[in-house]
């Protein structure tokens, strides 16, 4: 057995997590506000920007900002449920049975507004914005935790910079998705297996692709439960919320299948990625003039595998793996509706490590080119996507 294998299992780290350079030393607090906040400060001025070009776009186009934001698609489903509950019967109308929607969210949205002045709307607005900083900084805690401080600042700002990362500032889930995701990689990247199990748990209960997440805890908690009893927790923990939303709408529907039968009405089924490829296939060779957004999510969805290639020869830390590759298997075998794909991958951030790592080697010059062309993407990609693209990102 290697010298450092007993250092490791005291520390709490998992098997094969590299700490580098700049990084906290094992068994400390997360890194704090002070160390994070170039990070925070560069995620909040990017999404800002995107913010601003979309509020220029929509005065000349005569529509309001706040309800782009706040209460079209997913968002107006989120409220629904907030208002009124969940169906109780399972119906025969495709798209319309909102027991697709897990829970965590509006229940939020409903406890807040009941405290607060403000509209369920808002409420999930600024849910979604502080749900956002909070993933920042957990993304930010995870790179600087394998490769450092400047890694960490890069990363955020590649997550910020993402096509879709208008998202992160509206009344849907990714973002309390991606918070929880990123902390618990984060506690399991350092040993904190109560806290993984737990965050594991909201977040099945926050997205039906939650399951990713609990599989990566549970997978690399399981060679840890010699040495690490509180890892065991952990692994059972990090399903739990998943199953608890889909066996209560078993229940609540009055057949095991109920939560997969509503799926079938919104035309989700796994299909091993024949209508991923069908798509792909149609929007590349032979539809003449493709969509700009479907080109986006299709060219989004390549380049998600190739980052995952990238990610896996660096070796990055089994959790991260897990969960990005598990995600990747949920979102491109689906044969359910194509358009939002790029969203659904949106929690995914360790796919940019290797960027980030890239550019943290490149020079300053190219460094600040790379990103200004980012955040300008990125800032124009969001407001076609809210203006122009006629349905749901």
């Amino acid at each position: 057995m290697s010298s450092t294998a007993p250092e490791t299992a005291r520390s709490g780290l998992v098997p094969g997590t590299r700490r580098r350079p700049g990084s906290p030393e094992p068994g400390l607090a997360p890194p704090t506000l002070r160390r994070a906040a170039p990070a925070l400060l560069a995620y909040t001025c990017v999404r800002a920007a995107g913010l601003l070009v979309l509020a220029v776009w929509a005065h000349r186009k005569h529509h309001g900002v706040w309800p782009l934001l706040a209460t079209r698609w997913d968002a107006d489903w989120y409220l629904g449920i907030a208002d009124h509950g969940y169906a109780r019967t399972l119906g025969t109308a495709y798209d319309a049975n909102n027991l697709a929607f897990f829970p965590l969210h509006p229940v939020l949205v409903k406890a807040v507004a009941a405290v607060t002045p403000g509209s369920r709307a808002t409420v999930g607005l600024c849910l979604a914005v502080v749900a956002s900083v909070l993933a920042a900084w957990g993304i930010f805690a995870v790179a600087d935790r394998l490769h450092g401080r400047r890694v960490g600042v890069l990363l955020t700002v590649l997550w910020a910079t993402l096509p879709v990362g208008l998202v992160q500032w509206m009344g849907y889930t990714e973002s309390l998705f991606t918070a929880f995701a990123a902390w618990a990689l984060y506690a399991v990247l350092t040993g904190r297996w109560l806290w993984a199990g737990t965050l594991a748990a909201l977040a099945g209960l926050t997205r039906p692709t939650g399951i990713a997440l609990a599989v990566a805890v549970t997978v690399t908690a399981l060679p840890s439960l010699r040495v690490r009893p509180s890892a065991l927790v952990a692994a059972v923990l990090a399903p739990l919320g998943w199953c608890a939303y889909v066996g209560w709408v078993g229940l609540r529907l009055g057949r095991w299948d109920g939560y997969f039968a509503v799926q079938r009405l919104w035309h989700n089924e796994w299909d091993g990625g024949r209508e991923t490829l069908r798509r792909m296939r149609e929007l590349l060779a032979y539809d003449s003039t493709p969509e700009l957004f479907l080109v986006l999510v299709t060219l989004t969805l390549i380049g998600s595998v190739v980052l995952y290639g990238l990610a896996v020869a660096d070796r990055q830390p089994l959790p991260l793996l897990v969960f990005t590759g598990v995600l990747l298997a949920i979102v491109l075998g689906s044969g359910g509706v194509y358009f939002p794909r790029a969203r659904f991958l949106l929690p995914a951030f360790p796919l940019l490590l290797p960027l980030a790592r890239h550019l943290s080697h490149s020079s300053p010059r190219y460094r600040l080119l790379a990103l200004t062309a980012a955040v300008t993407g990125s800032a124009y990609c969001g407001a076609y996507m809210a203006l122009v693209w006629p349905s749901a990102p």
